[in-house]
């Protein structure tokens, strides 16, 4: 009874400040996968029987990920750079970061956006069958202006997450995801006079809303005074080269991992388009990341409140009580992930009917779901320990586990399986398995190095 009531007593605490930062991340996280469910599921019905109309908004989305995630990794060097300063009381430097955020995550994704128009011959490249590459470029071109809105949106909300605020990133995203789920409905039909334009109708709901959520930002730090603080603040603050290369020191790295990791997805997502029965398979691989996704964003809140944690002690150089956190996080996300793993196997049958009519997609995604079942632990793991490493402001290292864990294995591992092995889409699904678990390994593995390292010079002062 005294081990159980020391362990409440050193975990209860820490459980819930995680808790009362992660929730509304969470929630903002639902939004964000509610509008992935409503432009499936609104697109799935609009198409029917026919499975072309989802197969071409999921090579659309699946095609513009890598750009978004290469964008919105930059964003996120900008909360443990910004919870160190505001740990420390240093306000001058905390307002700073958000002045250099809002001109460097502009222009940059300015040049994402360039970059992705100009890859857009690769996509007839690709081996996917051209009526779903011809119905999906709209969707892409969309996609590639919406850009910027994301990355400016990501300097007001990863400001707002190191101060340790994530209530109000979750009620612009909230409110702006039910604008798009509404504009979809407008887009997608052609309901009130509105132009009926099928999958392309789903990136034009989404293009409006992201430009909305930056807008709503702005207005807050505008009108709110605790925060229209740092911008006056930031208005005595000179830009300097290094406030921007520290930016990029540490959002360059979590950025390349970000976009490693999700060339594993997407290459993957491409390579389901090469069997025998393309559409086929490209619908039910979208289905089944999408219930995916579902349990992973909500592990990535839990890692957002590691960072959060984690890089506030960073701050006040409190070896302890980031250790404390890390733990905590790690415990977290180990339950949900278990709790989501029994969920898909249980209804993995059910699942794929909230999706499309067509019974051949339903059956392969039901067999994809108990695959993502059993990669969610590692998945879970994975996430919120690259969120603590964040928070360490540990990030060169991240690169080089990723690549390791995902191109040197995950890709490889799934073609073998999937192909050459003859396993269809499941043996894809096997190569995550494997690069995520690697992934996890080394990165529990760094943080138990790097907070060994701490302790000892903090012993040595």
């Amino acid at each position: 009874m005294s081990r159980v009531s020391t362990y409440a007593r050193r975990y209860g605490t820490e459980y819930r400040s995680m808790l009362r930062l992660a929730l509304p991340v969470v929630a903002a996280q639902l939004g964000q996968i509610l509008v992935q469910l409503a432009d499936n599921i609104m697109v799935g019905r609009y198409g029917g029987e026919d499975a072309m109309p989802l197969a071409a908004v999921a090579f659309g989305i699946t095609s513009s990920f890598l750009f978004f995630i290469t964008g919105l990794g930059i964003t996120l060097g900008l909360t443990p750079l910004t919870g160190e300063h505001f740990a420390r009381g240093e306000r001058d430097k905390t307002a700073s970061c958000l002045k250099h955020a809002i001109v460097l995550y502009t222009v940059t994704g300015a040049a994402i956006t360039l970059l992705q128009l100009l890859c857009e011959p690769l996509l007839h490249y690709m081996g996917q069958p051209p009526e779903v590459v011809h119905m999906a470029l709209p969707y892409y071109r969309i996609a590639a202006l919406g850009i910027v809105p994301v990355m400016l949106f990501g300097a007001f909300k990863q400001f707002l997450e190191g101060i340790g605020n994530t209530l109000i990133p979750m009620i612009i995203v909230v409110g702006c995801n039910l604008l798009n789920i509404f504009l979809n409905w407008l887009f997608i039909f052609g309901h009130w006079g509105c132009p009926e334009l099928g999958a392309t109708g789903a990136g034009v709901a989404t293009f409006i809303a992201r430009w909305a959520m930056p807008l709503a930002a702005w207005l807050c730090f505008r009108f709110v005074g605790r925060f229209r603080a740092y911008i006056v603040e930031g208005r005595s603050e000179s830009y300097t080269r290094a406030g921007f290369a520290k930016l990029l020191a540490i959002g360059f790295p979590i950025a390349v991992q970000m976009f490693l990791e999700a060339a594993a997805f997407v290459i993957t997502s491409v390579m389901a388009g090469w069997f025998d029965d393309g559409e086929l398979s490209i619908s039910a691989n979208q289905i089944a990341m999408t219930a995916g996704n579902c349990a992973f964003m909500i592990s990535c809140a839990l890692g957002a409140a590691a960072t959060i944690r984690v890089s506030h002690g960073y701050g006040r150089r409190d070896v302890e009580g980031m250790s404390l956190s890390a733990h905590a996080s790690l415990h977290l996300v180990v339950a949900w992930s278990i709790i989501v793993a029994a969920a898909m196997a249980v209804f993995n049958g059910a699942i794929p009917h909230l999706f499309t009519d067509n019974s051949r997609v339903a059956a392969i995604t039901s067999t994809l779901l108990l695959c993502v079942a059993g990669y969610q632990i590692f998945d879970g793991l994975q996430c919120v320990s690259m969120g603590i490493v964040r928070g360490f402001q540990d990030v060169k290292i991240i690169p080089l586990i990723s690549f390791l864990a995902y191109i040197v294995f995950n890709i490889p591992v799934g073609y073998l399986c999937g192909f050459v092995l003859g396993a269809g889409p499941a043996g894809l699904y096997a190569g995550y398995v494997v690069g995520l678990g690697l992934s996890a390994v080394l990165l529990l593995w760094r943080i138990k190095r790097k907070t060994t390292l701490m302790r000892r010079a903090e012993s040595d002062i």
